[in-house]
């Protein structure tokens, strides 16, 4: 059989997650791994998961088993409601829809919103997830250029001439440089939004994640503000998750939209899944809806991740040699590195492999024939010890290469 033959055509934009792919070549211990976006496992609430497991099966074992309705847990959307609402700005449950992840958010409003040839709007560079999942659509993406302080918003506006579809961004702690839009920018593109009714994905899975600098507000509440609204009615649709506060093995994840949003979503969710994880979501509700506990344990994490942040860029700046640049992330799981342009991440990473430590090219991750000399570290997976063992090794290879 040639199956090959028989495959639909939009298969042949499909390809493989270069993260993914990677990770299978760090399943050896003795391999020090940057390249996953994963959170520390010695960090999971372990004992307080099993102690919701049990009490949800104790207390209401029949419901927890069962198909649920595909919107979500009533109670966990009030939660996330709650949680996304400040001041005269409130979110109301219909607002929510649980997913699977925020990479379903993600997958669905492609699916929802974009037609082949569509033109889209992103960040250069901009989330390889985003990426793999729409590719199909055989789209035209237009990319906004970037800093230190994230998207360049004054770039923006002579692009939205050419009528796109939406706009899709990472403003806080942005995957894969680990930059924040500033606050100025984020009142300039909430203003760029409300005037061209320009459907804006804001993609926020590490906004908790903060280890220092000022907190911005929501691109969400921005818009909002902007136009005076006090709910969920504008042009922005904002994807969470409790993957990096909680964990990612739940696969508990959400979007918030204006209400005709949100029915489409569902409408294509029961053809995908029908419905989260009732359990799932009924057990990371037992859990986020002790907000002393889930704060306490945010902050235990924003102290661990400060600590392996300061601890790489300090081992970075001992044994890089100067050639190479890199950002500073004020939060999240990353930082992107610039080695000079003649030199290849690619290859730097099988020099790299060969003394047992690993990254992520990021050529993937930019819009048109760039970014060969850039890569992805993530500080949130690896212990103090590893993390400078992992950084000397990689300084050893970059002196090498340079």
């Amino acid at each position: 059989m040639n199956w090959d033959s028989l495959f639909a055509d939009r298969t042949q934009y499909m390809k493989r997650s270069t993260v993914r792919e990677i990770l299978k070549l760090t399943a050896r211990p003795e391999v020090i791994s940057f390249a996953g976006g994963l959170p520390a496992p010695e960090l999971f609430p372990v004992e307080r998961i099993r102690q919701a497991a049990d009490t949800v099966l104790a207390e209401r074992g029949p419901e927890v088993l069962q198909y649920s309705t595909t919107e979500g847990m009533p109670e966990l959307r009030e939660l996330i409601a709650r949680r996304l609402s400040h001041g005269k700005f409130q979110v109301h449950p219909d607002n929510i829809l649980i997913t699977s992840g925020s990479q379903q958010a993600v997958d669905m409003l492609a699916r929802i919103f974009l037609n082949e040839g569509d033109g889209v709007i992103v960040e250069n560079p901009t989330y390889v997830g985003m990426m793999t999942s729409w590719r199909p659509f055989q789209l035209r993406f237009t990319a906004v250029p970037t800093d230190g302080d994230g998207m360049i918003v004054d770039e923006l506006e002579p692009l939205l001439a050419d009528h796109p579809k939406l706009m899709y961004a990472i403003p806080t702690f942005q995957n894969p440089q680990g930059t924040t839009l500033t606050r100025q920018r984020r009142a300039q593109l909430a203003a760029l939004i409300a005037r061209y009714n320009l459907p804006f994905i804001e993609d926020d899975p590490y906004g908790e994640l903060r280890y220092s600098g000022d907190p911005a507000p929501s691109v969400l509440a921005m818009e909002a503000e902007h136009r005076g609204a006090t709910g969920l009615d504008g042009s922005v649709i904002y994807c969470g998750t409790f993957s990096k506060v909680l964990t990612p093995g739940l696969r508990i994840g959400w979007v918030a939209a204006a209400l005709p949003v949100i029915d489409k979503l569902v409408q294509v969710k029961q053809a995908t899944d029908l419905h989260t994880s009732t359990f799932n979501q009924y057990v990371t509700y037992e859990v986020a809806r002790d907000e002393a506990f889930l704060e306490a344990h945010i902050a235990n994490l924003r102290d661990v991740y400060r600590q392996r942040r300061d601890l790489m860029l300090a081992t970075m700046e001992e044994h890089f040699p100067e050639e190479v640049t890199w950002t500073r992330p004020e939060g999240g799981l990353f930082l992107m590195v610039t080695m000079p342009e003649h030199l290849n991440a690619r290859d730097v990473l099988k020099l790299a492999l060969a003394k047992d430590v690993a990254f992520v090219p990021c050529d993937d991750f930019f819009i048109g024939d760039t970014g060969k000399n850039t890569f992805r570290l993530n500080f949130s997976n690896a212990r103090p010890e590893r993390i400078v063992e992992g950084i000397k090794r990689l300084g050893a290879t970059l002196k090498e290469v340079v």
